[in-house]
């Protein structure tokens, strides 16, 4: 066994749980270090405290005079808690968060010093932009970028720091990060949610989209990872011979959960208490050592922020623990992947949730709009939902039996279908007095108890209805829920629009009642949508036929995904409700295409370091020691030495056989890397590396891990997957 791994594997095994102290209730725990309403409602004075509120709730500007006020409000409850700077804390275009930090300390005359911190600091900042992904939006000399506060989403203290929320946005005001575009989409889904809403109730003033992640993840110890250079910087192993022991007893799923993993889990959930992320289910998943938790829902916009500072503290926590926690959507091959199933709803300031059906049958009808809107939104738009989570980590995930497939449809349950089918067989025009006790009593009325009993799920189904919200499961477990998000409330504003032109329409010219024109445009969308509903298994062969003679797209590569992003019919779509203009669109594809690039360039030339510089001298060491032996034995035996020593032999030439054959591809991969990097269109270079450069990464992999087999385990340097798996 190589020295690094024999120490990794020894210091893991005498790693202990590290002893949590709960002495506080959760409930006292939880949001004290957030400036909540409740604190602002303690600090502020009337007229700061109503203008804070009127922006989160109806996105009025707040003074700056007010501002000054908050912000000096905020200093001082931030510095009794022992805080000494403060950051605007933002989700840049490059998957993480990003902040920096000035201090509140400032110097005055006559060498004194004072703590500062004012309206405009609060307000807007102007970080350097140059190094952060634009799309081409701003040359690299215009560094120039601009954060602004998000009052929807509360300051919060992480260790000794004030962090403010805010936006990114370029000089010119294109949006350089996630969350701009998402609080649009929200805003937009807002008004058009609210305006169907008044045919059932003409009180409802705001609908709010609603977002609960389920974050799946894998711990390994810190040290083991050490010695894997592959997982340190492509966050997943390139190669790896698959244990004897995987997950196929199905005994870790919902198992005891081990002392280390549940000492980090209690001591994270601390943490995020502290900061108001309501965190409330952690299992075991289905893998050895992968795990998920899951919060309470939340508003999408606090949801995305909670997810985004979620990770970086799930890093930190692991850090004391002698973790390292994997969120790569496909870190071990052979056995499952990690996601991060978005739940997604939409609710009124009345408090209904409209993807749940009540106890009228007007309140079962308007259950109904938003239901079949929905559906219709995801069919009209399902290859641009896919492009949504297209990443080169998710590809590894998506169709891999484990998962969703990469083709997007929609499940609703056999009860909900039957119900659609029924729907489907309304009479088109005014309805007859039969036909609308039939509706409302027979259809309508019996949702409530339809939902009640339809508890099937379909685990192979991308985006299922699981009784009160949409399950969008094919989210990978790195992803910035800000890109779904954005993405799904976009199409379905879209969507509540033209539902409510048409039927208003309906209403005027064929003086049709409300809810007769309601029926009549929900069972043309249930015929316009029936391609998209899919109850079977998302896995086979058979799915992917007849996917395509529905016309429903299965680009399995993110290259092939991406390309809709940047249609005229997404453009269009996002201009027109003013989510982000045609610059900020092509921005993204460019950025998420060189990201693609970029991984498997990275990942390339790991992977040819490790075959080149660790797995192929490792293999040559061995084969010299069986060399040796079978001179010795031909010393011993003399003509019957082959007889003697076939064993070895077979080794020996199988093991050059490897060595040719791993020298001779990462050559044409180094090769194949060059001559992709030449290439100046962004589309050609993207499907060089997916085409040419992907493919030959698993076939160095596959030659790897034969050797891995044949080598002797004490002279092999790499942590295997049963130490990385099962040693914690």
């Amino acid at each position: 066994m190589s020295t690094l791994r024999f120490f990794a594997i020894k210091e893991t095994l005498n790693r202990k749980p590290v002893i949590i102290n709960d002495e506080k209730r959760r409930s006292e725990l939880f949001g004290q270090n957030v400036y909540d309403s409740k604190k602002m409602r303690q600090t502020l004075t009337r007229d700061a405290f109503e203008s804070v509120t009127n922006a989160i709730e109806k996105g009025s500007k707040i003074d700056r005079a007010i501002a000054d006020q908050i912000a000096s409000a905020m200093k001082d409850w931030a510095l009794s808690k022992g805080v000494t700077h403060y950051t605007h804390w933002f989700q840049p275009l490059t998957g993480a968060t990003a902040e920096k930090h000035d201090a509140f300390f400032e110097t005055i005359e006559n060498n004194n010093a004072i703590e500062k911190f004012g309206g405009s600091q609060l307000v807007q900042q102007e970080p350097d932009a140059s190094s952060f992904p634009n799309g081409g939006i701003r040359n690299t000399f215009e560094a120039r970028g601009y954060t602004a506060w998000d009052p929807t989403s509360p300051a919060f203290i992480y260790g000794t720091t004030l962090c403010i929320p805010t936006v990114f946005v370029a000089y010119t005001g294109e949006a350089l990060d996630y969350k701009t575009p998402l609080l649009r989409a929200l805003q937009t889904v807002d008004n058009a949610a609210v305006a169907v809403c008044k045919y059932f109730d003409k009180n409802v003033k705001k609908v709010n989209a609603s977002l609960g992640w389920e974050q799946e993840y894998f711990l390994i110890d810190s040290a083991l990872v050490s010695s894997r250079p592959d997982i340190q910087l492509t966050g997943r192993t390139l190669l790896g011979h698959a244990s004897a022991k995987g997950q196929q007893l199905d005994d870790h799923y919902f198992g005891t959960i081990p002392n280390r993993a549940m000492s980090y889990m209690r001591d994270l959930e601390t943490e995020c208490m502290l900061l108001g992320i309501p965190v409330k289910t952690r299992h075991n998943e289905v893998a050895p050592n992968q795990f998920e938790l899951a919060p309470i829902f939340e508003e999408a916009n606090l949801a995305v922020d909670h997810n985004a500072l979620l990770m970086d503290v799930m890093d930190k926590v692991a850090e004391r623990h002698n973790f390292k926690v994997l969120f790569h959507e496909k870190p071990f091959k052979g056995i499952n992947g990690s996601g991060k199933h978005n739940n997604w709803s939409l609710s009124t300031d009345t408090g209904i949730n409209l993807l749940s059906p009540g106890k009228t049958p007007m309140s079962n009808l308007q259950f109904l709009t938003f239901f079949i809107n929905t559906i219709k939104a995801v069919n009209d738009n399902e290859e641009l939902l896919r492009a949504a989570i297209a990443s080169a980590s998710n590809d590894h995930r998506l169709g891999a039996n484990e998962a969703p497939p990469a083709i997007i449809s929609v499940f609703i349950g056999e009860q909900l279908t039957k119900v659609l089918n029924e729907l489907e067989n309304v009479t088109s025009g005014k309805l007859s007095p039969q036909e609308k006790t039939d509706l409302k009593l027979n259809v309508v009325g019996k949702i409530p108890e339809i939902l009640l009993d339809n508890t099937d799920r379909n685990r192979t189904s991308p985006f299922a209805f699981t009784g009160n919200k949409f399950e969008f499961r094919a989210v990978g477990s790195k992803a910035n829920c800000a890109n779904p998000m954005t993405v799904l409330n976009t199409i379905v504003a879209k969507q509540l629009m033209e539902f409510k032109i048409e039927v208003d329409a309906l209403i005027d010219k064929k003086d049709l009642k409300k809810d007769e024109a309601i029926f009549n445009i929900l069972r043309e969308y249930i015929k316009q949508s029936k391609r998209i509903l899919f109850e079977g298994n998302g896995y086979g062969e058979a799915w992917e036929k007849e996917a395509k003679k529905r016309g429903l797209t299965n680009n399995k590569s993110t290259p092939e995904a991406l390309k809709v992003k940047v249609s005229k019919k997404t453009i269009a779509l996002y201009e027109g409700l003013g989510i982000m203009n045609a610059v900020e669109t092509q921005a993204r594809y460019e950025i998420e295409m060189e990201q693609y690039i970029m991984r498997l360039q990275i990942e390339g030339r790991v992977l040819g370091d490790l075959a080149r510089n660790h797995i192929v001298p490792t293999a040559v060491k061995y084969q010299n020691i069986l060399i040796e032996n079978v001179k010795g034995l031909k010393t011993i035996y003399n003509d019957n030495f082959k007889k003697v020593a076939k064993a070895q032999l077979v080794l020996i030439e199988d093991i050059s056989s490897h060595i040719d054959k791993i020298n001779d591809l990462v050559t044409k991969m180094t090769q194949s890397r060059k001559k992709a990097n030449a290439i100046e269109d962004i589309n050609d270079k993207a499907a060089a590396y997916c085409n040419t450069i992907n493919p030959m990464l698993e076939t160095i992999r596959y030659h790897c891990d034969k050797l891995e087999l044949l080598v002797d385990d004490e002279l092999w340097p790499l942590t295997k997957y049963r130490e990385l798996l099962f040693t914690t």
